[in-house]
Order: structure tokens, then C-alpha cells, then sequence
């Protein structure tokens, strides 16, 4: 009685464990920055390397080999080399894009949220404007007068993170701002920026982490979009939405040239949303009190 006891407790803490922690998202995000992160050690192959005799050799499980063991695709690269290459570049254009915009947005969501009136009224509208413009038409016509290019990526995409940042933190610096410890810093005669960098961005910090969290799928998703279109980070590079774009022509008959790297950005941006309200929901006090 007392053995099944333990074991009833054991089993019970185990699924507290799983229910207050997104497991399968960080495990599986836990491996795809491992994998970017070691994939020079990691990648069996060169994933740039091109083997016209290993062409379309399907993944082990279908009747392939271990020696590929997602298969290869139209041009003999292993595509289990490509895809943890791949990891790498989501990884750091992610990063980057993520930086850059979230430094932006989050300094214009400040200023308009504290200065309010006019300042405010403009940098929302801007901010509206910045909505409303096609990226996808956009970088296209970038791509095809400049070709492309990461350092175009990077720009595209943190030109399309930076307005939920924006936003998200205006909201957040209309709450503080009416808070007494802000309002005696004003009134003890500190500057704007003082009251800004002191006591105003500590108090959205969490909320820029949580867009930061929920925006890396959508940066994901995008590069990849982009780069099935030909305007993303351009031929070699192994990217998972170009290895898509050259795999759909021969969807038929070597269906894994698409399904792999597929299943790889599905993963990925579901297990980032996953933790994204995961942290959305531990980190926001009004959203813990309904628990």
C-alpha cells in the first residue's frame, strides 16, 4: 500500500510538472538551438555539397539508409545536414530581426505612450501605416532592384516585428505613468528620459519578453515565406523555406524534399506560440489571479 502510495504521488508531481511547464516546447526548441548552435559538428555532410548519383534517395524509413537518414534531395544534398544548417540561419536572423525591431518598437511605444497628445497620435499613426503596407509585395520589389540579400532580410523582418512591440508597451506606459511612484519622480523634477529609463521601462520589461517570446514564430514563418519566394537569405545558404521552394516540383515523386523542412517550421513556431502564452500567462499578474 505504501509502494503504490508513492508511486500514485510520484505520478501526480510528474503531471503538475508537465501541466505548469510547456515541456514539449522547450524540449523541442531545446533541440533545434542545440542543433543550430553545434550543427558544424553535428551535420554529417557538407550541406552545400551536391551528389547528382544520391539524388531523391528517400528517408530510412520509407527505404532508405542510415547514411541519409531524411533522404537527399534533387541535387544529392543530404537534407538532414541541411536542415540543422537551416536551424542555424532561422536562429540568427530570428535573433537578429527580434533585436533590432524589439529596441525600436519598444522605444517608440515609451515616447508615445508617456509624451501622449500629439507625439502620441503621430507615432500611432505611423504605426497604423506600417500595418497596412504588403511586406510580402514589398520585399519583392526590393529583392528584384537590390537581389537578395540577409542584410535585406534582416531589415524586412525587423521592419515587420517592430510595430507589436510598439503597441504592446504604449499600452503598457499608459498604465505606469498614472502610478504614484512616476508621478512623484516627475514631480521631483527628473528628466523625461530619466523617468523613462528608471521607473517607466522596468515595468514592461516582462511585456517585451512576452512579444519578443510570441513574435520569433512569426519571424520564423516569415523568413521562410521569403525565402520560398527567392527574397530571402539567397543560393547556397540552406534555408528551411528554400529547401521547400526547390522541392515542390518534385512533390510527387520525392514528397520528403517538402515534408521535411515543413515539419521542421511547423515544430518550431508552434512549440515558440506554445510558449509564449505559456509565458504570457505566468508573467501578466492579471491573468494569474484567474487561476
Amino acid at each position: 500500500m505504501i509502494e503504490t502510495s508513492r508511486r500514485s504521488m510520484w505520478n501526480i508531481n510528474i503531471l503538475r510538472i508537465l501541466r505548469r511547464w510547456p515541456t514539449s516546447s522547450i524540449i523541442i526548441l531545446g533541440l533545434v538551438c542545440f542543433a543550430g548552435i553545434f550543427s558544424p559538428l553535428l551535420a554529417p555532410y557538407d550541406p552545400s555539397a551536391i551528389s547528382l548519383a544520391d539524388r531523391h534517395i528517400p528517408p530510412v524509413l520509407f527505404g532508405g539508409t542510415w547514411e541519409h537518414p531524411f533522404g537527399t534531395d534533387p541535387m544529392g544534398r543530404d537534407i538532414f545536414s541541411r536542415i540543422i544548417h537551416g536551424a542555424r540561419i532561422s536562429m540568427f536572423v530570428a535573433g537578429v530581426a527580434l533585436i533590432f525591431g524589439g529596441l525600436f518598437g519598444t522605444t517608440i511605444g515609451l515616447i508615445s505612450g508617456y509624451m501622449g497628445g500629439w507625439v502620441d497620435e503621430i507615432l500611432m499613426r505611423i504605426v497604423d501605416i506600417k500595418y497596412s503596407l504588403p511586406l510580402i509585395l514589398i520585399a519583392l520589389a526590393l529583392a528584384l532592384v537590390l537581389g537578395p540579400s540577409l542584410k535585406l532580410l534582416l531589415g524586412l523582418l525587423a521592419f515587420l516585428v517592430w510595430g507589436g512591440f510598439a503597441r504592446q508597451v504604449r499600452g503598457e506606459v499608459l498604465l505606469l505613468k498614472q502610478l504614484d511612484y512616476v508621478s512623484m519622480a516627475r514631480v521631483s523634477g527628473a528628466s523625461t528620459f530619466r523617468v523613462l529609463y528608471k521607473h517607466v521601462l522596468p515595468g514592461v520589461l516582462n511585456t517585451v519578453v512576452v512579444v519578443a517570446t510570441l513574435q520569433v514564430g512569426s519571424v520564423i514563418l516569415a523568413e521562410a515565406s521569403l525565402s520560398f519566394l527567392g527574397a530571402g537569405v539567397p543560393p547556397p545558404t540552406p534555408t528551411w523555406g528554400a529547401m521547400i521552394a526547390s522541392g515542390r516540383m518534385y512533390i510527387d515523386d520525392a514528397w520528403w524534399d517538402c515534408l521535411v523542412p515543413g515539419v521542421a517550421i511547423l515544430l518550431t513556431v508552434l512549440a515558440l506560440t506554445l510558449l509564449g502564452d505559456w509565458l504570457r500567462d505566468r508573467i501578466d499578474p492579471r491573468l494569474r489571479q484567474l487561476e
